[in-house]
């Protein structure tokens, strides 16, 4: 031990004199110290999740169909951008660089994002196929799909809000009486195709929470279709595991996705109540709103467990896309509900 101690002492010796002095190197040593020390704390302060919104805070109090869909869209964006610390997926300094779990997190509300851009791009603006696009949520979509890690030239906040300009100016068209090419069709079949689109999402989240300890599956790929075919063949077991590495990362952003989610669907709950109560299907919707709440429980552990089914510790993923897997179900039965005539 008095060995290593004395090389030690004869390397910081060595290196304070090539830096020039002992005194200067203790002097820049201290400021990184008390740099990273600072960055640490405020990356705790930027790792705290945004809460919910309020949908009516973000609506007016007018009865315009589409209000509640929109302004939970403006409202998911707007914090994306601007909750403390700002949009960090793209920090190349400390302590941005190091929060990869809020960096999964972003990335899961964005593609909720985009996904109901998309869908009122293509579907709740407009009548029917034929009909012309609306050129705010034309130009606003494009910009969501914008490169999610792109720091300069052209940075994502710079595009992102952008498409939040766009998004901002068909919520403020939607409300004017006068500006009547901006339209919302709150009709069951545009909402059966933007549902099918989440219950996609949400079961790719669930298979892959679900392989954190791993698992053999049979092959379903080509089931229920005789002369069903694909490109390549493969195995009739599968052995499908997340990696140690990724455990984090996929719960992250199951909590950002279902984040997104629960703020879009008490939007639309207040745009298609008609509609949900003509099938008697707004307590099912309510439901899926309940489920996706229990994924954003507080997490009391430092790190994300990955124990065994029945082992002696806990499994996050698995209790994870426990919830999910429930909100899907309910997102499949509220579709079938939609569906009939």
């Amino acid at each position: 031990m008095d060995k290593l101690q004395q090389i030690w002492l004869t390397f910081w010796d060595a290196l304070s004199e090539k830096v020039g002095g002992g005194r200067i190197f203790k002097g820049f040593l201290s400021f990184v110290v008390i740099y990273l020390f600072i960055a640490a704390a405020v990356g705790i302060y930027w790792s705290w999740e945004p809460d919910s919104i309020e949908v009516q805070a973000i609506s007016t109090e007018s009865p315009v169909t589409g209000v509640g869909t929109t302004g939970a869209l403006v409202g998911v964006v707007q914090t994306l951008l601007e909750k403390p610390g700002g949009y960090l997926s793209n920090d190349r300094t400390p302590p941005g660089v190091w929060l990869d779990n809020m960096h999964n997190w972003e990335f899961g509300v964005l593609v909720q994002a985009r996904d109901m851009a998309r869908a009122m791009r293509k579907d709740f603006s407009r009548s029917q196929s034929q009909s012309t696009e609306d050129t705010d949520l034309a130009s606003a979509e494009p910009m969501l799909n914008f490169n999610n890690n792109s720091w300069l030239f052209p940075s994502t906040e710079a595009e992102y809000k952008k498409a939040l300009t766009g998004l901002n100016s068909y919520y403020a068209r939607l409300q004017d009486p006068q500006q009547q090419d901006a339209q919302f069709y709150a009709r069951a079949d545009n909402l059966n195709n933007w549902l099918g689109d989440v219950s996609t999402r949400l079961g790719s989240l669930s298979q892959r929470l679900s392989a954190s300890v791993g698992q053999k599956r049979l092959n379903t790929d080509l089931a229920g279709d005789e002369s069903a075919q694909q490109s390549t063949s493969s195995d009739q077991d599968i052995e499908i595991k997340t990696s140690w590495f990724e455990l984090d990362d996929v719960f992250y952003e199951a909590r950002g996705t279902s984040w997104a989610l629960i703020q879009l669907l008490k939007g639309i709950e207040q745009d298609f109540g008609p509609a949900l109560d003509k099938k008697n299907a707004r307590v099912s919707l309510l439901q899926i709103v309940r489920e996706l709440e229990s994924t954003q429980g507080a997490i009391w552990s430092p790190m994300i467990l990955n124990g065994n089914e029945f082992g002696f510790l806990a499994n996050h993923s698995l209790v994870m896309a426990s919830y999910i897997s429930r909100a899907n179900a309910a997102i499949i039965d509220l579709r079938e509900l939609l569906s009939q005539g």
